[in-house]
């Protein structure tokens, strides 16, 4: 009978320290929701093997000076390549946390980029931090669109600061017990990025 209550008391303690993890990671995962996305810097980006910031200093942009990108538009591949560092602040009165993310990057409504950032991020209340997210995509759709195409040499080609919205969509995911728990939706938060970062 003792051996029985034991038992029971057990079961008991974990079912309530489950439920108070869940509660704890669901808290977490709101605070996230609630968090300030800003993205800081882009680091050796490249396009087709070329350096963006080589674009600013082209007077005149056409394709016959960057064969690279020339062939890829012929072989349906123009890869972009860069880390772009994406800091999160925390405003409010509660920790922020997620295990591991998944994320898009979008411009004009079109996914240009996605990936999977196996990182613990726990942000305290007031603090920020930054995570390094990798670009690497084919963006041969958005460069075989001409009117695109000539948005995107005019928004690089410039001495001027130009500003343009990009998309960034993550998906959060908590660890409960064992289990790996994926937020239901993505968290989409649209920013201007200036050209100034990217150069």
């Amino acid at each position: 009978m003792k051996l029985t209550k034991h038992i029971l008391l057990l079961t008991l303690v974990s079912v309530f320290a489950t439920a108070c993890g869940i509660n704890k990671q669901t808290r977490e995962l709101k605070a996230l929701e609630d968090c300030k996305y800003h993205i800081r810097s882009a680091d050796s980006v490249y396009l087709a093997g070329i350096a963006i910031k080589d674009f600013s200093t082209a007077k005149d942009f056409n394709l016959a000076k960057y064969p690279g990108i020339a062939l890829g538009l012929l072989r349906k591949n123009i890869p972009i390549e860069g880390n772009v560092n994406l800091q999160i602040t925390n405003p409010t009165s509660r920790q922020a946390s997620i295990n591991q993310f998944e994320y898009l990057i979008m411009i004009k409504g079109r996914e240009i980029a996605n990936g999977f950032v196996n990182q613990k991020v726990s942000i305290g209340t007031g603090s920020s931090t930054i995570i390094p997210i990798a670009l690497k995509a084919n963006i041969y759709s958005l460069l075989a669109d001409d009117k695109i195409r000539n948005e995107i040499i005019d928004f690089l080609n410039t001495d001027k600061e130009q500003k343009g919205l990009v998309t960034l969509k993550i998906k959060p995911s908590i660890v409960i017990g064992n289990k790996l728990i994926k937020y239901p939706g993505y968290i989409s938060i649209d920013k201007e990025l200036s050209n100034k970062i990217l150069l």
